[in-house]
C-alpha cells in the first residue's frame, strides 16, 4: 500500500485487463485517513488522500494510453478479432462490448472520453474507440485525466465515508457514478440552451 502500488493497480484497472478500481482507491483512502491503519499497513510513513487520488489518476491515464496505443497500432479488424478470441473472452472482452463503447463514442463525440470514465462498463473500454478514430492525443489525455480524477475523488470519498467496507463501496459507487453523469449531462444541456438563446 503505497503510491506506486496504487499507480500500478490503477494502470491495470484502466487497461483492458478486468480489475475493479473499487478495491484500490477506497481502501487506500481509508488507510490514509486513519493514522493507525496507515502505520500498520505502510510500516513507517503516512499516505495522503490527495496524493492517492493523483497517483490513481496517473495510473488510470497510463492504462488508457495502453488501450489507445494498441487500438491505433492494431486497427479495428484486429481489435474486434482479439476481443472475440479465447484470450479476449478470458479478459472479459467481446466484440459486443467493444461495439457498445464505440457506439457510445460515436454518439457523444470526443467528450465521451471524459463522461465515459464515470460510467461502469464503459470506463475501461472508452479509450479503444478513441484510438480507433485517431482522436487527437492531447485532447484524449486531457479528457481522460479529468474524468479519472473525478472518479478517483468519488472513490476516495466513498472509502472514507464507508470506513473501507467493500460492500458499501460497491453499492454506492454505481449510484454515485450515475448521479455524476446526470449532473454533467444536465450541465451540458443548460449550456447548450444558453448558447442557443444567446445566438438567437
Amino acid at each position: 500500500m503505497n503510491y506506486w502500488s496504487v499507480t500500478a493497480l490503477m494502470t491495470v484497472e484502466s487497461s483492458f485487463i478486468p480489475f475493479p478500481s473499487e478495491v484500490v482507491i477506497p481502501p487506500a483512502a481509508y488507510v490514509a485517513e486513519n493514522p493507525a491503519s496507515a502505520l500498520a499497513v505502510t510500516g513507517n510513513y503516512p499516505v495522503d488522500v490527495l496524493l492517492i487520488v493523483l497517483f490513481g489518476t496517473l495510473g488510470a491515464v497510463l492504462g488508457a494510453i495502453i488501450n489507445y496505443a494498441l487500438s491505433v497500432w492494431l486497427g479495428r479488424p484486429l481489435v474486434y478479432k482479439f476481443a472475440d478470441s479465447r484470450m479476449g473472452h478470458a479478459l472479459l472482452l467481446s466484440g459486443e462490448k467493444i461495439q457498445k463503447a464505440e457506439t457510445y463514442f460515436n454518439d457523444h463525440g470526443r467528450i465521451s472520453t471524459f463522461i465515459g470514465r464515470l460510467i461502469p462498463g464503459i470506463r475501461q473500454l472508452i479509450s479503444i474507440p478513441a484510438g480507433l478514430s485517431r482522436m487527437h492525443f492531447s485532447q484524449f489525455l486531457l479528457y481522460t485525466a479529468m474524468g479519472a480524477f473525478i472518479w478517483n475523488t468519488v472513490l476516495a470519498l466513498l472509502g472514507y465515508l464507508a470506513n473501507g467496507q467493500k460492500e458499501l463501496i460497491e453499492t454506492y459507487s454505481h449510484e454515485l457514478s450515475v448521479a455524476i453523469v446526470i449532473l454533467f449531462a444536465s450541465a451540458i444541456v443548460v449550456y447548450a440552451v444558453f448558447r442557443l438563446i444567446k445566438k438567437r
